[in-house]
């Protein structure tokens, strides 16, 4: 049982209590730490919720010995993706904001000073970085140090540039899960799907699988087709929209995914495929999907398959095929989706809550390691205990 606390008031001098990790694997502990100062054009957000990433688990232990060219922060370090709460304070710099705002924390943070950041593209910086995860370029120890803290600590400090307003309608545990909302909204967005599009999601469900499919449905895409390889994940999925919503288990049909779609869309194939497939899928895996798209169709990559695939290029050429990368998503695709929510055509009401309080963090990265439905969405209330 969690018990619903108030948060510390936020003032000068102030501390407040954050997971850390200290060792590489070793649990997070609960240090308490003199709440962050905004910078002139920084806010404070009194943390409410905070989803845990599955991969979370492989980030705490695995990651430097997997990926030592994408750094994590400097140890002791503090984690989370998704924070979301209420504005505390602002810099003086700060004039669209104001405490008592609903906030979701975008983490996506570039250099600032790059040819791509400087034309308000970050997700394309060479340095873009995941505040409270990790980053991928020379300026990622400098961010991290200018933004220490995840979103599972009670305060973060964050550029008032990465903020997404919330409706008064939308839960904080539903904010919190829009990395997952967003990777597959951009996606989605990379594929021109629109309403009267039709788009097979590989992987459908799985975390990524069974987001970006509410978001497909929010877009108005007219036929939605999902592998996957157990029957039950696959049902529930399609019982969000059975009349939009076609699934086969790769593991039970016998049928090929490029035969199934066909049957489905009069022998054209699919607008578009996005594959949410997660690391140590086969190749093959993602090479049957995309065989499924009609001729000038996009195959859109976001989840997490790092095999090499084995692409003929003049089938490609044959097919004038797109095959596009997609990570993350943007503020103003965050604040697209805020608006979806706010008018009922993104509906987040199917997601499945279990909540931790801060003292049970560990508790929480082993259970989203382990959940085993993609609408189980397991957050950390740093406001209960």
């Amino acid at each position: 049982m969690i018990k619903e606390t108030s948060l510390p008031e936020f003032k000068a001098g102030g501390t407040m209590r954050v997971a850390r990790m200290h060792e590489i694997g070793a649990p997070l502990q609960i240090d308490t730490l003199p709440i962050p100062q905004p910078g002139p054009t920084d806010v404070i957000v009194a943390v409410k919720a905070c989803n845990v990433v599955p991969n979370l688990r492989n980030i705490l232990t695995h990651w430097p010995a997997w990926h030592p060219e994408m750094p994590l922060p400097a140890l002791p370090a503090s984690f989370g993706l998704d924070a979301a709460g209420v504005v505390a304070a602002v810099g003086n710099s700060v004039h669209a904001f104001r405490p008592g705002q609903r906030v979701y924390v975008n983490p996506a943070t570039g250099c600032g000073g790059c040819r791509y950041c400087r034309s308000g593209d970050i997700l394309n910086c060479d340095s873009f970085t995941y505040r409270g995860y990790f980053g991928r370029g020379p300026a990622t120890p400098g961010i991290f140090k200018q933004y220490p803290f995840g979103g599972l600590s009670e305060f973060v400090v964050a550029p008032q540039a990465c903020l997404v307003t919330l409706p008064e309608t939308l839960k904080f545990e539903e904010a919190a899960r829009f990395g997952y909302l967003g990777t597959g909204y951009g996606a989605l967005r990379k594929a021109d799907v629109r309403p009267g599009s039709t788009v097979l999601i590989n992987g459908i469900g799985g975390t990524l699988g069974v987001n970006t499919t509410m978001m497909a449905l929010a877009m108005g895409a007219s036929k939605i087709l999902g592998t996957g390889r157990r029957q039950a994940p696959l049902d529930r999925v399609k019982r969000l929209a059975p009349e939009r919503i076609e699934v086969l288990s790769v593991q039970d049909s016998g049928v090929s995914i490029r035969d199934w779609a066909l049957s489905l869309t009069d022998g054209y194939g699919v607008d578009a495929v996005v594959d949410t497939l997660p690391p140590k899928t086969p190749a093959e895996s993602t090479m049957a999907a995309m065989r499924a798209m009609r001729t000038g169709g996009r195959t859109v990559l976001p989840g997490g398959m790092s095999e090499a695939l084995t692409l003929d290029p003049f089938w490609g050429l044959a097919k004038n095929a797109y095959l596009i990368g997609s990570r993350w998503f943007t503020v103003a695709e965050g604040q697209d989706m805020a608006t979806m929510a706010a008018a009922g055509t993104l509906d987040l009401r199917l997601l499945d809550h279990k909540r931790f309080g801060l003292d049970d963090v560990n508790q929480a990265i082993s259970a989203a390691a382990e959940a085993d439905s993609g609408f189980t969405n397991i957050v950390v209330l740093p406001s209960v205990s």
